[in-house]
């Protein structure tokens, strides 16, 4: 950082527009910024190859790079770095941006999943990248389980947690259940759930189950330990990350070599793999921060850039993410604001929530 910042200190007035112009021109159009183009926009009136020695000592510095024959210049990473620390204005969050993230916190009856994907899809509307909302583990106590019907050979299990979230799974019970078996599963679950966590719940569940057997025939033991052991089965694997918007990434994109790294990210995005390290992406400094391609350990592979911030409760304590992926070209200047405030509402949001 410190060298980089010597660097931009060191730079002329003239060398220091003629790579801001280079880089916000890649930016905006995502293609080489010639020098023709470039005399036409600088405030001072020089000859194009002039300019052209000045993107060669800007290249030479690292900063600039030539993509096949191309006369024209695009910024490396090293140069997008020094951009975004250095030279990148933030613009305001327009009313227009802001009440679309607002409106996804309207209905205060939702359960915070489905509020947490309104976050997702209003993100990655606004941006037109790829959304990444990070959901805080649910730690509530369970106020009440249910065992539902669906069919001979399908079946729900309801928890309702004392906080009014509600979460669900659909599984094949044992054979041979009756509205009884059901009723005494429940009840059975709720004796000992009460001010219980999920996890404490487990925990305490299987030794219960050994220590009443007398009391619980084998249906509604075989149904109370098939319910769990899909909760069980699908909490493993199941990751706390939403992504929204995955088509936008291939917006913009008709080149080979970027459907490529796009389809890589895709890969990526779909396992979503290392959810916790998406958390400590953030848990290194506050506010927004910004990984430019191989900066963000992620997502590397597909030389993709990722905003992202944590967002907190009323105590400071760090619980979840929210973030934008997309090409190394963003519009960061519009994208931070963007990511800072939806982070602050939803911070706003699990502290009203309590």
């Amino acid at each position: 950082m410190t060298g980089q910042s010597t660097i931009l200190a060191e730079m002329t007035d003239r060398s220091r527009e003629v790579f801001r112009r280079v880089v916000e021109g890649y930016l905006k159009a995502g293609t080489p910024v010639g020098s023709r183009t470039l005399v036409r926009s600088l405030s001072e009136k020089v000859s194009a190859a002039t300019v052209r020695n000045v993107m060669q000592d800007l290249e030479f510095l690292g900063l600039l790079e030539s993509p096949h024959a191309s006369a024209g210049r695009v910024p490396t990473q090293q140069g997008l770095r020094m951009f975004v620390d250095g030279l990148l204005e933030f613009g305001d969050l327009t009313q227009e941006d802001r009440e679309k993230i607002d409106s996804t916190l309207g209905d205060t009856a939702d359960d915070v999943t489905t509020t947490f994907d309104r976050i997702g899809q209003a993100l990655s509307g606004v941006t037109h990248g790829a959304s990444l909302v990070l959901v805080p583990k649910h730690e509530a106590p369970i106020r009440h389980i249910d065992f539902v019907s669906l069919s001979t050979d399908q079946a729900l299990v309801v928890l309702v947690f004392a906080d009014g979230h509600v979460e669900n799974r659909l599984f094949h019970p044992p054979s041979g259940q009756t509205p009884s078996s059901m009723r005494e599963a429940a009840n059975f679950l709720n004796s000992l759930a009460e001010g219980k966590t999920l996890d404490s719940l487990r925990r305490t569940m299987e030794s219960e189950i050994t220590a009443r057997r007398q009391e619980i025939n084998n249906l509604a033991r075989g149904l109370i330990e098939s319910g769990f052991a899909i909760w069980d089965e699908e909490d493993s694997g199941r990751e706390r990350l939403i992504v929204r918007g995955r088509s936008n990434l291939l917006d913009g994109a008709p080149e080979a070599v970027n459907l490529e790294r796009i389809r890589t990210l895709f890969d990526d995005l779909e396992r979503k793999r290392d959810i916790a390290e998406f958390l400590e992406l953030t848990e290194d400094g506050e506010g927004v921060r910004i990984f430019i391609g191989s900066e963000n350990k992620l997502f590397s592979l597909s030389g993709s850039s990722l905003v992202v911030s944590s967002y907190m409760n009323a105590e400071q304590k760090i619980l979840g993410a929210v973030g934008v992926i997309g090409p190394t070209r963003l519009n960061y200047g519009r994208i931070v604001p963007i990511v800072d405030y939806t982070a602050q509402l939803v911070g706003r949001m699990i502290s009203d929530r309590g």
